[in-house]
């Protein structure tokens, strides 16, 4: 019995030996694998690289994402190649994103679309925004979003909709939270407009002969109707927000006393300049990305 006994004891012992070994085996098959993941260059989808037009290294800590001004009916890449002329990028990735006309221009070439099929495609854009913003987010990037002109409004409606912390910052130059009625009114129905001195709003007589100008006025106008005070009301801290605006801007106007107290009653920062909308653009925006997202002009 004895001789039994020492002889299963013994089998049992060799058995826990070779499990132990394999246990061994498969932590270092593991341990292996997460490292090669972990020193595993960062890459852009496919899926990604369709919506948008990007510039730099793929694997960079952060991307600047731009929501393009217009509506243009191509997306613009030259505002991608000027980033990367004009400041230092070692360690930045710039996308802009495709809109909804400039992925598909067919909608907008022969019938005038409704201020319902507007809100939709603006929605796409918001849409198209978000997910890229969300793809390098999930990666653990850092991702600054620059929304200019129109992009201002959408970058203003991405947040509505899905809240401040979609980005880390956002930069929002030469947009409105509240444009007067009657300039939205009037792209609806293909009619131009100005602001005189940056605050009087001026309809010019005529409608639009272009369809694809009058399409990407309703463009401007479906989204241009929303009301961001209210919107954006119930975030209750905006201070990953630079809003950079014009006293003099002709195209949407100055912002009002009652935007900016907004604005600041809610943390974001507010830069005004004296330039028109054209004028805003190009003179504060290289020192509005220097303060704000902290990459440095060359």
């Amino acid at each position: 019995m004895k001789r039994v006994y020492l002889k299963t004891a013994n089998i049992n012992y060799h058995s826990l030996i070779r499990k132990f070994i394999s246990m061994i085996f498969l932590v270092l098959i593991i341990i292996s694998c997460s490292k090669k993941n972990d020193t595993e260059p960062l890459k852009i989808s496919q899926e990604i690289k369709e919506l948008i037009y990007f510039k730099g290294n793929e694997s960079a800590s952060t991307v600047l994402i731009n929501s393009q001004g217009g509506p243009g009916y191509q997306l613009d890449e030259h505002i991608v190649n000027l980033f990367f002329q004009n400041y230092n990028t070692d360690d930045v990735l710039m996308a802009n994103v495709h809109q909804a006309q400039t992925k598909n221009l067919v909608p907008f070439t022969n019938n005038n679309i409704t201020l319902e099929q507007a809100i939709n495609f603006d929605g796409e854009s918001v849409e198209s925004l978000f997910k890229v913003i969300n793809f390098f987010k999930e990666q653990g990037r850092t991702v600054y979003v620059l929304g200019v002109s129109f992009g201002a409004f959408l970058t203003q409606e991405l947040i509505a909709k899905h809240g401040i912390n979609v980005a880390d910052k956002y930069l929002i130059i030469t947009g409105r939270l509240d444009i007067n009625d009657i300039i939205w009114q009037a792209a609806l129905e293909g009619k131009n407009s100005r602001f005189q001195n940056g605050t009087t709003p001026i309809i010019i007589p005529g409608i639009e002969d272009n369809i694809m100008e009058r399409n990407t006025m309703k463009l401007f106008a479906g989204i241009a109707k929303n009301r961001y005070t209210e919107r954006l009301n119930s975030i209750n801290d905006l201070s990953n927000i630079m809003y950079v605006f014009g006293t003099q801007d002709q195209a949407v106007g100055r912002l009002t006393a009652e935007e900016i107290h907004f604005l600041q009653s809610k943390n974001a920062t507010v830069i005004s300049g004296n330039g028109n909308h054209d004028e805003t653009s190009n003179n504060l925006t290289v020192d509005a990305i220097k303060d704000f997202f902290g990459i440095a002009p060359k």
